[in-house]
């Protein structure tokens, strides 16, 4: 990874009305051919129609992001109280136990769905009156920046969309994608094990269409420009009611081709220029966020980095879906030597790119992402592992017919609960170790509700919904998680104060801006060093973490050179000669002459 000496943060870049005509109709020419002068007409006339007011200062640059950005993730009903609307609970509880914590939060679809927990969406422009109404939302977005999916691969069976299609009516008669059964379909990359053609019964006799995920989830066809700018209209009204950052679900399965693998196709790609460029036009700086959980290199594709040194038009994030496995391995095996090779093969991003790191989410810890990293051998005791710790493996369906893993599901405090030789009372202490080195790394760091309360596995979801992935999906009785809260000597408590205090250590410190330089310095396997920085003004941070369950050795050559801060006591540092277990610690150090 390349030494940088100084970054230039990353900015908005506006994109003017000849430039977003220009840059639209290249990539839709890619999209549909010689329909691309049709399509732009249509999309121009719905961008002046529906396009959000906005208070950007003309093509004046302002940041995108900074190191007070740290976003929350959560379900509108992870929290409930029996009386207000779930979305005010949270909202209140960010208010209340929260305040000047997180910058932004990603609210979970809160549409009204049929299955998936929200992901097979019903009315893409409503919200489902059991979490609230569009001004819970909107009270959500002010002072912070909201994050909303836009689920457009796939529809619910019972949105209208659908039902047209069975009745042959328009809009919907045209927006699904149609298969003879007989066709070979071996190619198709699969994240699921379900059959990949559904039977339907319709006035024109039974059709079999393309479903990637479930019999309840349709994919849209969007070889139908009519589809495509269906969405546009509905990311517009998004933007209007106040969402700042938009991920885009599932987009990696977008565009289908028989014969190919139906994943990362160019034209997948040329969809996410184009809604890049919608944003850049009409709300400039709003954040677009691809969700691909996938092997690395085929993550990174979304940033577009292969035709640098053009200025960014694809993703401004992208999530790390490779470090929840890798800290994993890294954590229950007390070596960091894979983590950290894989944190320098990192390449180095331009202004306008970065990723959102993570260590858990609603869905499961992918295993795809440990592909070219991790051996199939290694891989499996860790399955084996998460199993003795209470967790559960969703299989996937590979081209030639086998199911393979395909995530682990199992909440983060509970994968925690010790080691390959078993739980152990270091369980708090991992759990903190892995979010300080998420926390430290380059990008924009994002923590799931349920790692902010320790949840454990909730082993009874699962049994009530018969889904695996409701392991990690619990809806706290606020009254309940109050009491956990404060009361002495609970896991919940300790750690939720724990990050807190930590979250508001980071957010001060300049060394954690997304774009600040990033570098793995030597030192023994059982230790992980970081070096963020030097700053344009030679300020650096030293994020040195212990991964192993054992007191060492603090063999690092950099803490020789000066004197330096400890950040997370809130003195100077008083050289210590070795570490505690899954102890961090975080030193910051000044040129000579500066204040610390």
């Amino acid at each position: 990874m390349p030494d940088r000496q100084t970054f230039t943060p990353s900015v908005t870049t506006p994109l003017d009305a000849a430039a977003f005509r220009r840059r639209a109709h290249d990539h839709l020419t890619l999209i549909y051919g010689k329909r691309a002068d049709e399509v732009l007409r249509r999309l121009l006339t719905l961008l002046e129609h529906q396009a959000p007011a906005t208070s950007s200062p003309g093509d004046v640059a302002m940041p995108l992001w900074s190191e007070r950005d740290q976003w929350l993730i959560g379900y509108g009903d992870s929290l409930l109280d029996g009386e207000r609307a779930p979305l005010e609970v949270l909202g209140e509880f960010l208010d209340s136990r929260l305040p000047d914590t997180f910058s932004g939060v990603h609210v979970l679809p809160f549409f009204p769905w049929s299955s998936d927990d929200g992901f097979s969406v019903i009315h893409y422009r409503e919200v489902d009156p059991t979490l609230g109404d569009w001004g819970h939302l909107r009270s959500l977005a002010e002072g912070r920046d909201l994050a909303v999916d836009l689920v457009l691969n796939h529809v619910s069976r019972e949105s209208l969309w659908f039902v047209d299609y069975l009745s042959g009516s328009q809009p919907g008669r045209d927006y699904f994608i149609e298969m003879d059964p007989e066709t070979d379909l071996t190619a198709v990359v699969r994240p699921r094990s379900s059959p990949l053609l559904v039977p339907v019964p319709t006035r024109r006799g039974t059709r079999y269409l393309w479903a990637t995920f479930s019999e309840d989830q349709i994919d849209l066809n969007f070889a139908n420009p009519d589809v495509l700018l269906e969405f546009v209209g509905i990311l517009l009204f998004y933007l209007s009611q106040g969402a700042r950052v938009v991920r885009l679900d599932a987009i990696a399965y977008l565009w289908k081709e028989v014969g190919t693998p139906c994943i990362h196709l160019p034209q997948t790609h040329e969809v996410v220029r184009l809604l890049r460029a919608v944003v850049d036009h009409v709300a400039p700086g709003t954040l677009l966020l691809t969700e691909t959980n996938v092997p690395h290199h085929e993550n990174l594709s979304y940033l577009g980095l292969e035709r640098l040194p053009s200025p960014p038009d694809e993703a401004h994030l992208i999530y790390q879906f490779s470090l929840p496995p890798l800290l994993l391995h890294t954590l229950t095996g007390g070596d960091a030597t894979l983590l950290a090779s894989w944190i320098e093969s990192l390449p180095e991003l331009p202004p306008g790119c970065s990723y959102l790191n993570f260590t858990a989410s609603h869905d499961g810890i992918g295993v795809r992402p440990l592909e070219g990293w991790l051996p199939a051998h290694e891989i499996e005791a860790l399955l084996e592992l998460m199993h003795r710790f209470g967790g559960f493996v969703s299989m996937r369906r590979r081209p030639n017919g086998e199911d393979t893993p395909y995530e682990i599901n199992i909440t983060w405090f509970d994968a925690m609960q010790g080691t390959r030789r078993g739980p152990d009372p270091w369980q708090v202490e991992r759990f903190l170790c892995s979010q300080h080195l998420m926390l430290a790394l380059q990008g924009i760091p994002a923590l799931y509700l349920h790692c902010l309360t320790a949840t454990p596995n909730d082993l009874e979801g699962v049994e009530r919904s018969g889904r695996l992935r409701s392991i990690n999906r619990r809806r706290w009785q606020l009254s309940e998680l109050d009491e956990l809260l404060d009361s002495r000597h609970t896991p919940t408590r300790e750690v939720f104060l724990a990050l807190k205090r930590r979250l508001a250590i980071r957010r001060a410190e300049p060394c954690f801006h997304p774009d600040a330089p990033l570098r793995v310095l030597p030192s023994p396997p059982t230790l992980l060093v970081l070096e963020r920085g030097p700053l344009p003004d030679g300020r650096r941070l030293l994020a040195i973490h212990n991964v192993s369950d054992m007191r060492q050795l603090l063999e690092v050559a950099a803490l020789a050179e000066g004197t330096w801060f400890d950040l997370l006591e809130d003195a100077p540092w008083a050289s210590e000669e070795s570490l505690a277990p899954y102890r961090t610690l975080w030193l910051v150090q000044n040129p000579p002459g500066s204040d610390p």
